[in-house]
């Protein structure tokens, strides 16, 4: 099932017009005095929602194993004679026991193992991440947080910091420029919370969660690789 993405302020046609500056704040959930513009060729476009179903649906598929297998007729193990003569007997034609008619014998069409896979335009990949932001963005589901750091994984800080920000019974998203070790231990735990870097970030990780909160960092990579 695909992922509900934040439509309020969506009627697909155009989107609202929007802050792009929003307000930096802290880890305690205080404001900082500065604050970062968004620029509107990334957080303000009119959002393709065919572009964003295809982006979601390469993401489900590439998740897919494929080794689904079931053994078809001539693979099972049993006796290949023949059970009764072709004709005179007024039954149908079985042929041996292994005939998927009967109990234990193969299956008829059974999965065999594949790849789901399928790849996607470069342009359509960014047009779709650049719709979901432009979602987030319109929705006002972005906050952007100061760049910080832990000297040592500890779960019991990183949540004060999602309390902080009033995120607690949110599903939320961390960017960060770069993935560091401290930050991914601390977080792991918390059911309600994803950590990510900005290189890494895809359109369904942003619509299945409610809240997108950027690191500084993280928005001049999103921009620069967006740009």
């Amino acid at each position: 099932m695909l992922p509900s993405p934040q439509y309020s302020s969506w009627d697909g046609n155009q989107i609202n017009s929007v802050a792009m500056k929003i307000e930096v704040l802290n880890i305690k959930g205080e404001q900082t005095g500065r604050s970062v513009e968004l620029s509107d060729d990334i957080f303000g476009q009119v959002p393709n929602e065919h572009a964003v179903y295809l982006a979601v649906k390469q993401y489900l598929a590439n998740q897919r194993q494929g080794t689904h297998k079931a053994k078809e007729r001539g693979e099972i193990a049993g006796s290949t004679r023949k059970l009764h003569r072709q004709k005179g007997t007024g039954g149908s034609r079985k042929g041996s026991i292994n005939n998927p008619l009967y109990r234990g014998g193969g299956r008829v069409f059974g999965p065999r193992p594949r790849n789901y896979s399928f790849q996607l335009n470069k342009k359509v990949k960014r047009l779709a991440r650049v719709s979901a932001l432009s979602v987030k963005a319109s929705s006002g589901a972005i906050m952007v947080l100061e760049d910080f750091s832990f000297d040592a994984p500890r779960t019991k800080d990183f949540k004060a910091i999602i309390s902080n920000l009033k995120l607690d019974t949110q599903k939320t998203i961390l960017v960060t420029a770069e993935l560091e070790r401290e930050l991914l231990l601390s977080s792991r735990n918390l059911q309600k919370m994803e950590l990510t870097r900005a290189a890494d970030l895809n359109v369904y990780q942003i619509l299945n969660n409610q809240m997108l909160v950027l690191s500084e960092s993280a928005v001049s990579k999103l921009q620069e690789s967006l740009a």
